[in-house]
């Protein structure tokens, strides 16, 4: 309780219903689908968004075409100073989007060459950690979201998605790849689909 105690700020995060909303939304428009697929797999993996953007399709995708399950980083946070290697386990739901993605580029004449980038913006260039944090406010302001949120509240809202669910420190740590658990220890703080869910029950 010591350690809980001494995170002064619980990170901001998306309730369930802000993400429901918000992957409808892009779900529902063949031009939303590149983001549907970024933010899926945010919120699968807790990538951030500099190592979202940096994914490559062969780094996501084996010779046939299948999305790997285990796949090595090439890019992440302090890759320069700790150049260790860092692995992301994917889930088959945001696999089998990622293949549907893989299938909608070759359609549109797409590269998909092993270093071709995964995410593309309009103009056929690696999308940027801007762009992202932009179409995410558009996005957000299109679901009708009734908050703005920054990108790494995705990121958050994964990892505190794991500890609510394994109320494992460790588990959290290493899904989150951070070397301290002094760092993880932020996600054991009550969410704020927690805190919504909670005043629903007040009286009043």
């Amino acid at each position: 309780m010591s350690a809980y105690a001494a995170v002064a700020r619980a990170p901001r995060t998306l309730t369930e219903k802000e993400v429901a909303l918000l992957l409808r939304t892009t779900g529902l428009h063949k031009e939303g689908f590149r983001d549907h697929c970024l933010y899926s797999l945010a919120l699968a993996s807790g990538l951030r968004e500099h190592e979202l953007v940096a994914l490559n399709v062969g780094d996501i995708f084996d010779e046939r075409g299948r999305a790997r399950r285990h796949v090595p980083l090439r890019v992440f946070k302090g890759c320069r100073r700790h150049p260790g290697p860092q692995e992301v386990v994917f889930s088959d739901t945001v696999r089998a989007k990622l293949e549907k993605l893989l299938r909608l580029k070759r359609s549109l004449g797409h590269d998909v060459g092993p270093q071709a980038p995964l995410f593309l913006s309009r103009k056929g260039l690696r999308l940027s950690t801007r762009q992202v944090r932009h179409g995410f406010a558009v996005w957000q302001q299109r679901a009708g979201l009734e908050r703005h949120l920054n990108f790494h509240a995705v990121r958050h809202t994964a990892c505190t998605g794991v500890y609510r669910r394994t109320k494992d420190i460790r588990l959290t740590q290493r899904f989150a790849r951070q070397r301290s658990i002094d760092s993880t220890v932020i996600y054991t703080h009550p969410s704020d689909d927690e805190l919504v869910r909670v005043t629903q029950d007040l009286p009043c």
